[in-house]
């Protein structure tokens, strides 16, 4: 009856099946990326953390991302495409290799989302120099 489908309610078994088959899941604009991606990412939803933009600095950002090590939360990030490689490099060096939903440009021209683990967005990322405003969705802690 309300709220965004996908997050916390019975849609998300449904959206992860679908994206298991390979079949496209389009989020419908929400107030914010961050409950747009959510609602799609294929990750919980029950319970999840919006961090928002990490600090700029390294050193700052890598004691962030040590401090949610063993966060069981799906959590979602806000990052620029200056930042984004040196961000999946270090959350890769901290948390492991999880499961990451990047989208890109939601609901605009140029949006995409993409499935990955977070040595497959380095490599991705690598190969093609990131461009427009990123939301991610991390897997939580085990």
């Amino acid at each position: 009856d309300a709220g965004m489908p996908g997050i916390s309610e019975p849609g998300d078994p449904l959206i992860t099946s679908a994206i298991e088959q390979g079949i496209t899941v389009i989020p419908v604009p929400g107030p914010a990326a961050v409950t747009t991606l959510l609602s799609v990412s294929g990750l919980p939803t029950d319970k999840f953390i919006f961090e928002g933009f990490l600090p700029r600095k390294s050193g700052q950002r890598k004691k962030r991302l040590e401090e949610l090590k063993d966060e069981e939360r799906t959590m979602v990030f806000y990052e620029s495409p200056h930042r984004l490689q040196d961000m999946l490099e270090e959350a890769k060096e901290i948390f492991g290799d999880r499961k990451v939903c990047v989208g890109r440009e939601l609901t605009k021209k140029y949006e995409e989302i993409l499935y990955l683990s977070l040595a497959e967005a380095i490599i991705h990322f690598t190969k093609r120099a990131p461009k427009g405003e990123f939301t991610l969705v991390i897997a939580g802690a085990k």
